[in-house]
């Protein structure tokens, strides 16, 4: 719903800060990575995403998108809420979840406090494909075209899913698409052949 936040630093803590936006002060937690990385009372821009409960709406934010995604795909593990996220991210990088859920080190994940050898053989069982292929991604440092397909593709994929598609059909055709017509379509191409082969 809020996908970042944009304006002046007015409160820093480890676990939170207050953003200022024409007059309004957003409280945002964030996680230690993104807390080194913030400058001190300066104009800021988070990524952020809203976790609405029934006693609560509370904003993540993070400094990288790679950060906030990384988060999103935590959460979507049963057994680990947004609290957990934050957790896992203030622990360690992105780059350390990827590589411990990729070589599938559950002693690395485990290290995070309020994470068991149950939650941690979870997260790297549904996580592992996922991560593997952007870890390729980013190992291969990718040219900008690759790059670019990437993002199309994902989101190709975010919009099919907002439109009904089931995550995993979404996928399939994308691929299918990607592998007949080449790289090189815009996210609308991907969308409309996607909308076409359905």
């Amino acid at each position: 719903m809020i996908a970042y936040i944009d304006g002046k630093l007015t409160y820093k803590d480890p676990t939170y800060v207050i953003i200022d936006v024409n007059g309004i002060g957003y409280q945002i937690k964030i996680s230690l990575g993104t807390y080194s990385a913030l400058p001190d009372g300066e104009r800021c821009r988070l990524h952020t995403f809203l976790h609405i409960k029934e006693d609560a709406h509370t904003l993540y934010g993070f400094m990288t998108a790679a950060e906030k995604e990384t988060f999103l795909h935590l959460i979507s593990i049963s057994g680990v809420g947004p609290n957990t996220g934050l957790m896992i991210l203030s622990s360690l990088s992105v780059e350390e979840v990827q590589q411990a859920i990729v070589r599938e080190d559950v002693r690395t994940i485990q290290h995070v406090k309020g994470i068991g050898a149950k939650t941690a053989q979870r997260i790297i069982l549904e996580l592992k494909d996922k991560m593997k292929k952007e870890v390729l991604l980013s190992d291969a440092g990718v040219s900008a075209p690759g790059v670019a397909y990437n993002t199309n593709r994902s989101e190709a994929l975010s919009a099919l899913v907002t439109l009904g598609f089931a995550k995993n059909v979404a996928e399939k055709t994308l691929d299918s698409i990607i592998k007949r017509e080449g790289r090189e379509l815009s996210v609308e191409e991907m969308i409309k052949l996607a909308l076409k082969s359905s």
